[in-house]
């Protein structure tokens, strides 16, 4: 099947490069980058795929498509402006086929585990490293220390900005950072991850702030509605994890997690779904849902993450990565 892609994780998947400005072509077999003299350098010797330098990119690609004779041409149509799509379809069939790549991403490759497994290590190490920066501080601060340790400073780049969040605030799912000034006793919220050869890892610890602080998933709150809360999620995402297995629909997880929560009493605070795949997108297949219903297969990777939020009080979240490979589940540096 010929097909365009347009966005810079898709371009890479494939070929080994991209940037923000370039479309990738699988014609007939053959592989074509266009990009723009800005990038041509270094796309030529990086990507496997014959560079071609232009202006205008839709343009180029149209004479390609005109060159090979190319009668339908597999296309993501939610990547699209609505002008440039048009200009394509003049010249052939576009078939649409949404979240292609996505979907064709979905089961990872030997070397691709090994990458996102690493990562998965690293930032679990930035978390660990982290801790001991941890003071009575205000969220900017923090966020900014813990930037410090998951980049190395710079040299490695964030799968996604950090959410730092203590007590009220963590009750907002994608909280930003705010003045709030973290004290002994505090709950704290910490949800990250970074970037190996481009492959992204996430994950998240909810945490007490004591003279030992630890980002086990087994912490130990004074606060008793806290401690029931946390319990809470723990059991639910411990419940999903030890349910997956290859052949069961993966909507199947999300269900037993959120049982767990609503038997609890605290269904209406799940507000949002079990997990997602990880990549070299943050969010990509497989989805978590109660909607999805693909069966668990090797080589997926995705995150279990169930979370309980109660508006102006606190939130409480526990994330991990899984693997399926060689048949078994392993849970991404839960603990190190």
């Amino acid at each position: 099947m010929n097909y365009i892609l347009n966005k810079e994780n898709e371009i890479y998947y494939e070929c080994g490069w991209s940037s923000d400005n370039a479309l990738f072509l699988f014609l007939d077999g053959n592989k074509y980058v266009i990009t723009d003299g800005r990038y041509t350098l270094d796309a030529k010797e990086k990507a496997k795929a014959e560079v071609i330098e232009a202006k205008d990119l839709v343009k180029k690609a149209r004479e390609l498509i005109l060159k090979h004779r190319i009668k339908t041409l597999k296309i993501d149509p939610t990547n699209w402006d609505k002008e440039s799509y048009e200009k394509l379809s003049k010249v052939t069939i576009l078939k649409n086929s949404p979240y292609f790549s996505h979907k064709k991403r979905m089961i990872k490759s030997k070397e691709e585990l090994k990458i996102i497994k690493e990562a998965a290590r690293l930032g679990a190490e930035a978390f660990e490293e982290f801790k001991k920066e941890i003071d009575e501080v205000d969220e900017y601060e923090l966020s900014y220390r813990f930037k410090e340790k998951l980049t190395l400073r710079g040299r490695r780049a964030l799968s996604f900005e950090p959410i730092v969040a203590i007590n009220e605030n963590a009750a907002k799912p994608h909280a930003e950072v705010s003045e709030k000034i973290l004290k002994k006793g505090y709950l704290l919220l910490l949800d990250a991850g970074i970037k190996h050869k481009r492959y992204c890892s996430d994950r998240t610890r909810t945490i007490f702030v004591g003279d030992n602080i630890s980002m086990s998933k087994f912490q130990k709150f004074k606060d008793k509605k806290i401690q029931k809360v946390y319990d809470t999620v723990l059991k639910a995402q411990e419940a999903a994890i030890k349910a997956i297995e290859i052949g069961k629909p993966i909507n199947e997880l999300d269900k037993i997690a959120r049982n767990i929560i609503e038997d609890a009493g605290y269904g209406k605070y799940f507000v949002h779904s079990l997990g997602h795949g990880v990549g070299l997108d943050i969010h990509e297949w497989p989805y978590v849902n109660s909607k999805n219903t693909i069966p668990i297969q090797e080589g997926m990777v995705f995150t279990i993450e169930p979370g309980i939020y109660i508006p102006g009080e606190f939130g409480v979240r526990i994330e991990d990565m899984v693997v399926i490979e060689d048949g078994k589940v392993k849970v991404l540096s839960e603990e190190i």
